[in-house]
């Protein structure tokens, strides 16, 4: 990330997520959203938190990253702006990089720069709604549902509608059977996230309306498609 020369960082108020085992995201969103202008955090993690950067941008912040060691890194995040987050962050960002670094720091670094260059690419020549339906597809044929569900409803922040998505599954039943279809898809939280988006616009609710059913319903909380500790 590039170095802001952020001032005054002794008096921020420091967060260290080192120990945290599920979505450190999270936490420090919430104690981000708190803070006013000129004030900021000091974010302590075992590896380089890039999924974090965007998030804290879209909400108003700069930030300044020193690596210390390669399993010990410092951001400075310092609030410039008050954005809502609602109207501009793609949701359900990845959660397990923790998990990578207890296993093995390095393994953690490599995974995170992997996924910031997948899906922070610059000037990408697929654009990501595509992508995730393209990993939604994917994810299901390799039986991970839990993933294909989160890709379903960031592709549907991103503007999929539910015609696209109607073709998508029709396709899914050609290429899984039918068979497959009634006995897994039809009964998995992937099929629910579906029909929970189609009901919600037939009763003509706003995407900001379906948005919080969809990541309240299939988030976090939810063990079927969040992150189990």
């Amino acid at each position: 990330m590039e170095n802001t020369a952020i001032k005054n960082k002794e008096g921020f108020i420091e967060l260290d997520v080192r120990s945290l085992k599920g979505n450190f995201l999270l936490a420090i969103l919430k104690k981000a959203k708190s803070l006013k202008l000129g004030e900021g955090i000091k974010v302590i993690q075992n590896f380089e938190p890039i999924p974090l950067y965007s998030t804290m941008e879209n909400i108003g912040f700069v930030s300044e990253t020193e690596k210390l060691t390669d399993a010990n890194y410092v951001v400075y995040f310092y609030r410039t702006e008050v954005k809502e987050a609602s109207d501009v962050e793609l949701p359900l960002k990845p959660i397990v990089m923790p998990k990578f670094a207890e296993i093995d720091k390095a393994i953690a670094d490599l995974t995170v720069n992997f996924w910031d260059n997948i899906w922070n690419k610059k000037n990408p020549a697929i654009e990501l709604k595509t992508k995730l339906l393209l990993s939604l597809t994917n994810a299901v044929g390799s039986g991970r549902i839990k993933q294909a569900t989160r890709e379903l409803i960031k592709s549907y922040y991103l503007g999929t509608s539910v015609a696209e998505f109607d073709e998508l599954f029709s396709l899914i039943i050609w290429n899984q059977g039918n068979g497959h279809f009634a006995s897994e898809i039809a009964q998995s939280p992937l099929f629910k996230a579906y029909i929970t988006i189609k009901n919600a616009e037939k009763k003509g609710k706003s995407k900001k309306e379906i948005m919080a059913v969809l990541t309240e319903t299939f988030g976090e909380k939810n063990p079927e498609t969040g992150f189990n500790k």
